[in-house]
């Protein structure tokens, strides 16, 4: 009897270790599907014993760009703020650059977005007068600071202007000399019509170079003129210790976060593993069923297995 009970039960267990196996691969494949979304974090800033960095040095760098004299920069800054600070920190800087004037400072760009229901990613963007463009961005973090937030990255970006208006100016001079002199020899008159027709359409190609080049020294003295300024905004809670009246904010949170993630896990496995361990269930009740027993004795019965063993 156990080694036709065996015989019955090899095609089911067979059955249910490749589904089984099946579900593992495609779980698998689900898998790293998922770990393509994970968002790389922010860097921890803490000191190396351990304990929380001051304000002063979570602020960044204080290092004064020259002024170079011909040089148009740009300047980038990224702050990490509670999502639920980002618009009233958003406002404030606004606000900072009307009160300054139009002459002095331009919003130029703003966005604001909101991701599932509790996450905030935001910029904006200005147009600064170059004399004031470094204490408009240290004012800026000192006001993120205040939200407890906290200065991520910042980047000063020099372009040589005034190097390429010179060139445009020298190529602008020979340009005007050379026709200056096509247009004293139209005057002079005393050419055949072909002559002329060339001498025409080489001062008309003479003005356009000449425009072209009043656009590109136009552009560079706009650069010079106003600093592009971005902030760029994303949430989060600040840094622990940092801005925060409980230190141990951040381990909390830490700890939070692993637990959600183990019973996430728990449950992935009890979802992935439980339609399994019934379906085995389902198959040993049935074979100690009565209409297993049934099927058992007419496998015994009706198997060559068991004719041959008879004859013996």
């Amino acid at each position: 009897m156990k080694r036709h009970v065996f015989v019955l039960a090899t095609p089911l267990i067979a059955t249910t270790i490749l589904l089984a196996a099946c579900s593992e691969d495609r779980s698998a494949g689900s898998g790293q599907t998922q770990s393509m979304d994970v968002r790389e974090e922010a860097p921890m800033v803490e000191m190396a014993a351990g304990e929380p960095m001051s304000a002063d040095a979570v602020a960044g760098p204080n290092v004064r760009v020259s002024a170079a004299p011909g040089v148009a920069f740009n300047y980038r800054y990224a702050f990490r703020v509670p999502d639920a600070k980002i618009a009233a920190v958003q406002e404030e800087h606004a606000a900072a650059c009307e009160t300054l004037g139009l002459s002095r400072c331009r919003i130029t760009g703003m966005r604001y977005s909101l991701i599932d229901e509790d996450e905030v990613t935001a910029s904006l963007a200005f147009k600064l007068d170059p004399s004031i463009a470094r204490k408009f961005g240290k004012d800026a973090i000192a006001s993120v600071e205040k939200a407890k937030g906290i200065l991520v990255d910042s980047q000063i970006q020099g372009v040589e202007v005034g190097s390429g208006i010179s060139a445009s100016q020298r190529r602008s001079s020979d340009l005007q000399a050379e026709l200056t002199r096509i247009e004293a020899r139209l005057k002079a008159g005393g050419m055949g019509d072909r002559e002329r027709t060339e001498l025409q359409e080489q001062a008309r190609r003479l003005r356009e170079q000449l425009d072209g080049e009043r656009d590109t020294r136009r552009s560079g003295e706009e650069q010079l003129a106003t600093t592009p300024m971005e902030f760029s905004y994303s949430g989060g809670e600040g840094i622990p210790g940092f801005g925060s009246g409980n230190p141990f904010a951040g381990a909390w949170e830490t700890a939070i976060a692993s637990f959600v993630t183990m019973a996430s896990f728990l449950l992935l496995l009890i979802g992935g593993g439980l339609p399994w361990v019934l379906l085995g269930a389902l198959v040993l009740w049935l074979l100690r069923s009565p209409l297993g027993a049934g099927l058992r004795r007419w496998w015994g019965k009706n198997t060559p297995l068991n004719d041959a063993v008879v004859k013996e």
